[in-house]
């Protein structure tokens, strides 16, 4: 079995792209096959090679819809043309892109002329059959008729070809009924002006749709289409794919940065809003890693390849917006089958209408048939099958915005559900980097002391070594070359510095050495480095991982939010219990394991309910895969990043509380999206079979005009995380 992906060009009907999906999931050859109308992306797992399945699947799409275009991802170029593997094949893909948008933009202007061209003659028909007081009003009726065949000749052709096929419930073919029904009944103006309004709604619908992948895919798509690579004095433009690792780019102020990699050369400002959602600028300097899809603002840099584009973050960020259909949320996979009877329940609602109830009631069969046309017109599910996945995909487009990654729909979903928040403490809660809290000096000054730990510490890679130092350097304190220095395992570092013999370490290391510390005070709270001079204990620097400056507002939101949270660490008790006490965090556990992790998550989940774990270490990716939603740092290890089924770029603890309210804002919308189609169409056919009101205009606003609300509905996700405050 192998994934094959393909891009199905010219698909603009969302009940069409249904069946088709269904189509290809019962081929023998076929696992499984899964399409986002939103991307035109169908991807599907098959025991064929890519050319035999794209040839089965045309013929599938040809069976269902006319002039659907099946092409395989590697050749299609779907979204933007930022795939190159040679000048001929670059020249090629530029070609097929150009082609595509201006199919698109030729059909919409057709459409445009269509509409227009029947509209008037509709106005002419209506004119003539005011003013003309003629018994048989043949000019009248002509005008009606031809500007029915300028509306919907096209309609009728694809009805034919869709009989031939045995699809009686097509909407092009309840269209043609409905429509051919009016004119039966000699209703001339009903006929040609639902026909016109179902091309109106059609033709919006479709710009509506267009728009949407557009402003969504823009949104997330930051692949770069060249990079600049220094090769010896020359700079030389390649297509992106074909940088290396260890490759140096040159990246001008003003350029996003095209991979991943780490700075060599320059220093300077970037903007990481695209990834991170964050308007602050950053700086980098030589040495510092760098993601793609950042900005640099300020100064020309130079950046060594850490990672190929197939793996940079602009590319899994990418990927993961466009395969947001493979979790497809179960309200999407109900809404499948719900339309998949909705269709033929119309129907023989409308047979029901036109023939039995005018004969059991005794009543004229002309009104009961023109209702049951005007159920045929707002029998197609489309407005459902749409809108439910574009207010996901528009969702996971604004999550994107602000920093959170989205795997699918199925996270969203399942996020919106969550009832408890449970996270590790080192990296998510805590900044994961140890820095100075406090120095005491029994003897001498703090910058003495400073400077006297800082010169032993030096030569050392050891979080807390580096953290002294990094403090002597910030206070600018003399740091001395150490005569001799040896360490002690365990517990500190002996060291001469200008003749004094200096001891730095823990209480073990002060007391081999008969170091009185008895007005050494161990109240305040981190890890304590103990310093001595000529065996005399001078002083002590404590040291402690500090949290994070939005930690607090980030529990303080999930609690308003009614979500009960906890910690999990590894760390010892009193520091998790200390950073529990100011986060006011409502359960901790402390000194676990991995497996004893998930053995906790499992004890919260049976308590409070869906529970979702964020954690950003390696050790963490077992007990991501177990939660019923799963949460890394963006800063945090590969393993706990391809593990979880969201993603927190900015490393942002805000960003947990701001990720539930997307996945519930999105969600609310899917279901008053389905709640509002499904109560406007029955309302219509309540009004139709009580025969309080009977209108053909009023079906084709419960069908495409319904459709087209609910795709301003879902799209709206985008723009109001858009607007507000990061």
């Amino acid at each position: 079995m192998s994934e094959n992906i393909f891009i199905l060009e010219n698909l603009n009907c969302a009940n069409c792209a249904s069946k088709i999906e269904a189509k290809i999931n019962k081929l023998p050859q076929t696992e499984s096959a899964v399409f986002t109308f939103t991307t035109k992306r169908l991807v599907v797992t098959s025991t064929l090679n890519t050319q035999e399945l794209a040839e089965i699947i045309q013929k599938t799409c040809d069976s269902v819809e006319d002039g659907v275009i099946v092409k395989p991802v590697n050749a299609a170029n779907h979204i933007h043309n930022n795939s190159h593997s040679n000048t001929e094949e670059n020249h090629s893909h530029g070609h097929n892109h150009r082609h595509s948008h201006n199919h698109s933009e030729n059909s919409v202007k057709n459409d445009i002329i269509t509409i227009v061209t029947g509209a008037v003659l509709f106005i002419i028909a209506l004119i003539l059959e005011h003013f003309l007081t003629l018994s048989v009003n043949i000019p009248s009726i002509a005008a009606y008729i031809l500007a029915y065949l300028v509306l919907g000749s096209e309609i009728l052709i694809k009805s034919g070809k869709n009989i031939l096929k045995g699809q009686l419930f097509d909407e092009n073919f309840l269209m043609s009924i409905a429509t051919l029904g009016a004119f039966a009944i000699q209703q001339f103006p009903e006929a040609v002006g639902v026909m016109l309004f179902f091309r109106i709604g059609e033709l919006f619908e479709e710009i509506a749709v267009e728009k949407s992948r557009k402003s969504i895919m823009e949104a997330v798509d930051l692949r770069p289409e060249t990079v600049r690579v220094a090769v010896g004095d020359e700079i030389k433009e390649l297509p992106a794919e074909y940088a290396k690792v260890g490759d140096i780019i040159v990246v001008r102020p003003g350029d996003r940065i095209p991979l991943d990699g780490t700075v060599t050369e320059g220093e300077s400002t970037i903007d990481t809003s695209a990834l991170t959602g964050e308007s602050i600028p950053v700086s980098i300097k030589k040495g510092m890693s760098v993601m793609s899809g950042c900005v640099n603002t300020s100064n020309l840099i130079r950046i060594r390849v850490d990672k190929p584009l197939s793996e940079s973050m602009v590319t899994k960020i990418l990927s993961a917006i466009e395969n947001a259909s493979a979790g497809k949320p179960k309200i999407d996979n109900f809404i499948t089958r719900f339309a998949r009877i909705y269709t033929p329940v119309v129907v023989a609602v409308a047979f029901i209408t036109a023939f039995v109830i005018p004969l059991l009631s005794h009543q004229e069969f002309m009104p009961w048939i023109y209702t049951a046309l005007s159920f045929l017109v707002m029998s197609c599910p489309c407005a459902l099958v749409l809108s439910v996945p574009l207010a996901f995909f528009s969702g996971i487009g604004a999550g994107s915005k602000k920093g959170i990654l989205f795997k699918d729909g199925l996270s969203m979903e399942a996020l919106a559900k969550v009832k408890a928040v449970v996270m590790d403490k080192t990296g998510t809660l805590t900044k994961g980097s140890f820095e100075v809290q406090n120095v005491t000096a029994i003897k001498g000054s703090e910058q003495e002391l400073i400077s006297l730990c800082a010169s032993c510490e030096q030569e050392s890679t050891h979080p807390i070594a580096l953290s002294i130092v990094g403090y002597a350097k910030a206070l600018k304190a003399d740091m001395r070359k150490a005569e001799s220095i040896k360490e002690i395992s365990g517990k500190g570092i002996e060291a001469v510095i200008d003749g004094k013999k200096v001891l730095c370490g823990n209480k073990a290391l002060m007391s081999d050495f008969g170091i009185d510390i008895s007005l050494y005070d161990e109240s305040i709270y981190g890890t304590h480095v103990l310093v001595s001079a000529d065996r005399e204990y001078i002083g002590c620097i404590v040291i402690s991982d500090t949290i994070k400056p939005d930690a607090v507002n980030a529990v303080k939101r999930l609690k308003s939010q009614r979500i009960f949270t906890a910690m999990l660490t590894g760390d010892n008790l009193k520091s998790a219990q200390n950073t529990a006490n100011q986060l006011e965090v409502d359960e901790v556990h402390a000194g676990l394991m991995p497996q004893d992790k998930l053995s906790e998550l499992k004890k919260i989940r049976e308590k409070q309910g869906s529970v979702m774990f964020i954690g950003d270490g390696i050790n963490d990716a077992i007990v991501l895969a177990g939660a019923d939603v799963g949460a890394a740092m963006g800063s945090g290890a590969d393993a706990a990043i391809e593990a979880a089924d969201v993603v927190f770029m900015n490393a942002d603890t805000e960003s947990i509380p701001k990720a539930i309210e997307i996945a519930q804002t999105t969600t609310k919308i899917s279901g008053q999206n389905i709640v509002f189609a499904i109560a406007v169409k029955i309302i219509v056919m309540i009004l139709g079979i009580t025969g309080i009101y009977s209108s053909m205009w009023l079906a084709v606003f419960a069908d495409t005009g319904v459709a087209m609300l609910c795709i301003i509905n879902s799209v709206r996700i985008l723009f109001q995380y858009r607007k507000t405050q990061k």
